[in-house]
């Protein structure tokens, strides 16, 4: 099925949420602001690593319109923050381990007070010479940078099975390369910040945006000493996450200075201070080793990964993890030698990010398959088929996994592809100049979805008739822009045959919410469309019981509807003009909390007792077409074909919508985008010099198949499709370049200077690079 708005039996949604968004009406948590609100700003440290003396706040705190100025001795609780690994100060206290890290915080009547504050703190440090890499935080005798924990050295990771050294020996073709992927930023629209109110009975709201909030009240909780309920967060709508909000940023500082100066305080990171100290993707070293058969059947695979996860662990245990189960891809390879190892340096954090881990996974193993079929001159597309894992093959982890045949439907949706037929018979455009040279290439992806085996992936959601007559449902999750508002809607209108003015959706609001887990790990789709399954029936039965009370009609002869409960018929309501009872009507028969229905539950695992590894994934296949300029090393995008195999599509506009804004950033990653970091220092410190996509980057041919067949009696519904789109773009892009230049990719983005000067043999006579 070809997605788009002329396509039959799909309805494009019009999303509640957009009108405001583009009219700039919708209030996003960094618009809020109170009449008697105050500023605050963090001051952080200059040096990447240095050993902090002192810090004298004297002249600070005696400044007009200063209201507090707080350091690591005015934290009531827990001096550490992290979702995982709690091991980031909120203020340092004797070593400072990046140029982000927090020394102090001030409130002022102003942001340019509280600016000037922050310039009279007296800080005193003794520089240590930064790690500013993985091998220089391994290297024998490097100082420990967290001395009491694990050292230099996060996490490791490793997948032994077979003999992969044996079977090495007796394979007919073997492949080694590095690949190495970039420290890419989120780029969001809005940058971090909120607002923090304290009310008189002593509670603290939190207007601040993250993707769980239930975690940050915990976190927030630990930092300030007091219990999880005198703690409210509201989290939505943001302007954009991709992971960079999931942990905690200005939060413990706007609460700290709200809860010591007794008033509302607004923070709100400028974009310089968001890319100093905000979360980026692990850049990370990946060396592989691959074998095969003359027939082309892998047989051995091994594999080191090295991933920078910057001065604190943020999620990169996870991460790694992820990265580690990906790294095989989705075929069946008997013997695998596989170690990772994730490592604190004094770089910039490095924490979730959209695809996890298994971006960087994916285009080192399907470069791998790209590089082996031209050894044997196969198509390459071929080469994977024979590979691939079957419908009831085990996981990466060889652990047991649900069955599809996504894998198949998506290798399948290429190969027919008039794109792909464009790499197999490959035409010489006359109409180019002679240096400007085409090319097609493809990748193929598994992605696990929800948090994986062995770490806690609660789930829940409330139903219920509210006060007002409306249905309303209740999710912890949060709106950052993948259209999670219109799914929900589109989702209870089906369910109910009810219309938008007949619903409430809360979301992201710990006071009035459920705990629902985290919208990471593209599972909020798939969690919600549960919850409801589960919910429907009590609901809808008790409507339509209390209806048939009203009404004298059994209840077997009513069904829900627009506004109300209607008389059944074989069009599902009456033909009359109005409901026999209104939603409004029946809210007044019932006690309140008769028409509150609840349910908890976890994210489908793996039933086999492994550490890691998911159990329900998403597949999807990637056919791009590239324009390579000889002269410049640019590369340009032309067309692309994204073929998804996701479970039934809900929202058809908002597919769409993930599965482009996927294939931007991946773009991105692919080509353009690069936190530079020198001696642990950012050379890219601002948006004007890191080259996001741009709309005339932005190619205007991209095709986006949908596959929705699920097994027969399948109970987990639509799978979400917010990573997916990100995961296979950048093996494809850079297996079009190699058909269209002859040059092998191995390092992102792609660097045009040395791919100029790797195609000088390409380039007309007399016509050298610039």
């Amino acid at each position: 099925m070809l997605i788009n708005r002329e396509q039959s039996g799909k309805r494009w949604h019009l999303r509640p949420d957009g009108p405001p968004k583009v009219t700039g009406q919708l209030q996003y948590l960094t618009d809020m602001t109170l009449p008697d609100m105050i500023y605050g700003k963090v001051l952080r440290s200059v040096y990447p690593h240095a050993r902090l003396l002192s810090v004298d706040t004297l002249e600070a705190e005696a400044m007009e319109g200063v209201y507090a100025v707080l350091t690591a001795k005015d934290v009531p609780g827990l001096n550490r923050f992290g979702i995982a690994t709690p091991d980031q100060p909120v203020f340092c206290e004797d070593v400072v381990r990046y140029v982000g890290d927090a020394i102090a915080a001030v409130a002022a009547d102003s942001p340019e007070r509280a600016l000037l504050a922050l310039g009279a703190i007296r800080v005193q440090y003794e520089e240590l010479e930064p790690l500013d890499s993985t091998d220089a935080a391994q290297a024998a005798g490097a100082p420990e940078l967290h001395p009491h924990g694990p050292g230099n050295v996060l996490h490791r990771t490793e997948i032994k099975r077979g003999d992969a050294q044996q079977a090495f020996d007796t394979c007919d073709y073997v492949v080694t390369e590095t690949y190495y992927t970039p420290r890419q930023m989120h780029a969001y629209m809005e940058t971090e910040g909120g607002l923090f109110v304290p009310d008189e009975e002593g509670r603290l709201h939190v207007y601040a945006a993250t993707q769980h909030g239930y975690k940050d009240r915990m976190q927030l909780a630990r930092i300030i000493g007091c219990p999880e309920e005198h703690i409210r967060v509201v989290s939505s709508p943001i302007g954009g996450s991709f992971g960079g909000k999931d942990e905690l940023n200005v939060q413990p500082y706007g609460a700290l200075l709200a809860l010591k100066c007794g008033r509302p305080v607004k923070m709100h990171n400028s974009r310089k201070e968001s890319v100093r100290a905000g979360l980026k993707r692990h850049p990370m070293k990946i060396e592989m080793q691959t074998g095969m058969s003359r027939e082309g059947i892998l047989q051995a695979h091994r594999v080191r990964i090295t991933a920078d996860t910057g001065a604190y662990a943020t999620l990169g245990a996870p991460v790694l993890n992820f990265c580690t189960e990906h790294c095989m891809g989705p075929y069946v390879i008997p013997h695998v030698d596989v170690e990772g190892v994730s490592v604190y340096t004094n770089n910039g954090l490095s924490g979730e990010f959209r695809g996890f881990g298994g971006n960087q996974a994916i285009f080192a193993m399907e470069g791998q398959m790209d590089r082996l079929a031209q050894m044997i001159d196969m198509d390459p597309w071929e080469l994977r088929r024979r590979n691939l894992r079957q419908k009831h093959d085990p996981g990466p982890l060889n652990q047991r996994i649900l069955p599809t045949d996504g894998l198949s439907q998506v290798w399948e949706a290429i190969h027919r592809s008039e794109l792909w037929q464009k790499h197999l018979h490959p035409q010489v455009e006359l109409s180019l100049p002679p240096w400007i040279k085409r090319g097609v290439g493809a990748a193929i992806a598994m992605h696990g979805a929800g948090l994986g085996y062995g770490i806690p992936d609660p789930a829940g959601g409330r139903l219920s008739l509210n006060a007002e007559g409306k249905i309303e449902v209740a999710f912890s999750y949060e709106e950052f822009g993948q259209g999670l508002v219109a799914t929900l809607e589109i989702m209870l209108c089906d369910l109910f045959q009810c219309q938008p003015s007949d619903l409430s959706i809360v979301i992201g609001d710990t006071d009035r919410v459920p705990h629902s887990g985290s919208s990471t790990a593209s599972r909020s789709t798939t969690m919600a469309w549960m919850a409801l399954q589960r919910l429907q029936h009590g609901f809808r039965s008790k409507l339509l019981d209390v209806a048939s009370e009203i009404t004298g009609i059994s209840a077997a002869k009513l069904v829900t509807g627009p506004g109300g409960v209607w008389i059944k018929t074989e069009e599902s309501v009456s033909a009359s003009s109005c409901p026999v009872v209104s939603y409004g009507e029946l809210v007044k028969q019932g006690e309140a909390q008769e028409w509150i229905f609840d349910t908890s539950f976890h994210y489908p695992t793996t039933p086999d007792d492994v550490m890691g590894g998911h159990y329900l994934y998403t597949y999807a296949a990637v056919v791009a077409e590239v324009e390579v300029n000889t002269l410049t090393g640019e590369t340009k995008l032309l067309d692309t074909r994204h073929i998804v195999a996701a479970g039934p599509i809900i929202n058809p506009m908002g597919y769409v919508g993930q599965i482009e804004g996927g294939s931007v950033m991946a773009l991105g990653f692919t080509l353009t985008e690069d936190a530079v970091m020198q001696h642990s220092r950012y050379v890219t410190a601002n948006l004007d010099t890191y080259l996001i996509p741009t709309i005339k980057d932005i190619h205007t041919q991209l095709e986006v198949e949908a596959i929705e067949d699920l097994p027969e009696g399948d109970p987990f519904g639509p799978r979400g499709i917010g990573e997916i789109g990100s995961v296979a773009l950048a093996p494809a892009i850079t297996a079009a370049i190699h058909q269209a230049t002859g040059v092998w990719v191995n390092r992102l983005p792609v660097p045009r200077e040395e791919l100029s000067k790797g195609l000088s043999v390409l380039l007309p006579e007399g016509v050298k690079p610039s």
